[in-house]
């Protein structure tokens, strides 16, 4: 699956989210009669197995968010949001291939914002069969701590929630030195390991100090590759765990390891890099 991140194109301005929300407000008061009917009747009937994660249980605090996945659903609740609905299911494992249900359309109907990546392409037909108002937004997915910081930051600008997202980059730059220095001093004799990664996950070859000694994909390994990359000889081979095909260089004797980039059904991001660590320092040992 191309569990990527696409370089995000600038973004066009958007309105606040409290005057959006207000007119949205006031578009819907000759439905309050019949909104509040249905919450009495609802409340005697319903029951919590419906799709998608997250939710605000019908509270407004801060935008209605709708996320494709977990990886978008994180970035938007690192950037502040509360109320973050996600459509594909975080057991998914290619997400382009997703089918929406008519629960996605109904969600994404009362949404503020649409966060996507551009190789999903239902999207935007989410979007226009829903016949939502809600702004579509590109969101460059990759977990390079430069990208995370920048994504997090204009999220809550265009959520209203700077503060927020500002108080969750201090932590993830906290955790994020921690663990990078906890690699470093793992390093094999003391020396940068060399490595080969897949082009969606460099970002753990940075987090680690590693050399990047070439890179594959996403497309498959040719054997031209394969013998080029081979004769680099790397420590590691560092796998997407979404995209695996199997042993990359199986002849070279590089220990290979499998990067996760999506996030749980918690959309936090910080184990996934917790978890890369994990995984990069255990192969360090064994390198």
């Amino acid at each position: 699956m191309a569990r990527t991140g696409v370089p995000t194109p600038p973004v066009r301005p958007t309105p606040s989210v409290s005057a959006r929300v207000s007119a949205r407000v006031s578009a819907r008061v000759p439905l309050i009669a019949l909104s509040a009917a249905l919450a009495l009747t609802a409340a005697g009937c319903s029951d919590d197995s419906g799709g998608g994660s997250g939710g605000s249980g019908g509270k407004k605090d801060g935008p209605v968010v709708v996320a494709t996945t977990t990886w978008e659903g994180a970035f938007a609740k690192a950037a502040g949001a509360k109320d973050v609905t996600v459509l594909v299911p975080a057991s998914t494992q290619h997400a382009p291939d997703y089918d929406p249900k008519p629960s996605d359309l109904a969600a994404v109907s009362e949404a503020d914002f649409v966060l996507y990546a551009p190789f999903e392409p239902y999207a935007g037909k989410i979007k226009d069969a829903a016949g939502s108002k809600a702004d579509l937004v590109q969101v460059d997915l990759d977990n390079d701590a430069a990208k995370v910081r920048r994504e997090v930051a204009r999220l809550g600008e265009l959520f209203g929630t700077e503060g927020a997202a500002a108080s969750w980059r201090r932590t993830f730059d906290r955790e994020y030195a921690r663990l990078s220095a906890d690699l470093k001093a793992s390093w094999p004799g003391g020396k940068s390991p060399a490595v080969v990664s897949q082009v969606f996950t460099t970002w753990s070859a940075r987090m680690a100090g590693a050399r990047t000694v070439g890179t594959y994909g996403p497309e498959a390994v040719t054997a031209s590759q394969l013998a080029d990359l081979s004769a680099k000889k790397p420590a590691l081979v560092l796998d997407n765990a979404h995209m695996s095909t199997g042993k990359v260089l199986p002849d070279s004797g590089a220990e290979q390891v499998g990067i996760v980039n999506y996030p749980g059904e918690d959309m936090d991001l910080l184990p996934v890099y917790r978890g890369a660590a994990e995984q990069l320092k255990k192969a360090m040992k064994s390198a």
